[in-house]
C-alpha cells in the first residue's frame, strides 16, 4: 500500500493511540506510517467492547443478586482472570475462586481485601461497595 492510502478512519482509541502501518513512499521504499485506525478493524474492536461491557454488566448483576463477590466485577471490568489475578495479588487460583463466593468474601479480613483493591487498582471501600472511578 502507498503512503498516502496508509487508511485514517478515527476510532474509539484513535484519539489514544495510534498503530504503525508499513507503506511504500514515492520512490518504492518502505516505510513507517502512522494510521489512527481503518474500518474492519473498528468494527472488530467495537464488537469486542461490546462483549466487554455485556460481561460487566453480567457480573455486576450476578453481584447484586448475591451469587458472586464483587471480585467477580472487578476481574470482568480490569479483564482479568484467574491467573492474572492470582499473580497481581498473591493469592493462589483455588483461593479466588472460594473469595468469588459471597459468603467466603463477606468474611475476609480487610488486609485481603487491600491486596484485590491493589489489583485492581482501586481503594479498599470501593472493593465492598463496588464503585468504580475513573480518572
Amino acid at each position: 500500500m502507498k503512503k498516502e492510502n496508509v487508511p485514517q478512519d478515527m476510532s474509539s482509541l484513535g484519539k489514544i493511540t495510534k498503530e504503525v502501518c508499513y507503506a511504500t513512499d514515492s520512490s518504492g521504499k518502505y516505510v513507517t506510517e502512522l494510521s489512527s485506525g481503518w474500518d474492519v478493524k473498528i468494527n472488530a474492536l467495537d464488537v469486542a467492547w461490546k462483549d466487554v461491557q455485556e460481561r460487566i454488566a453480567k457480573a455486576k448483576q450476578r453481584v447484586l443478586n448475591d451469587e458472586a463477590s464483587p471480585i467477580l466485577f472487578f476481574m470482568e471490568y480490569r479483564l482479568m482472570d484467574l491467573e492474572i489475578l492470582a499473580g497481581y495479588s498473591g493469592f493462589w487460583k483455588w483461593q479466588i475462586k472460594q473469595h468469588l463466593k459471597p459468603e467466603v468474601f463477606n468474611k475476609l479480613s480487610d488486609k485481603k481485601l487491600q491486596k484485590y483493591a491493589d489489583a485492581f487498582n482501586v481503594k479498599l471501600e470501593d472493593i465492598k461497595t463496588m464503585t468504580v472511578h475513573e480518572a
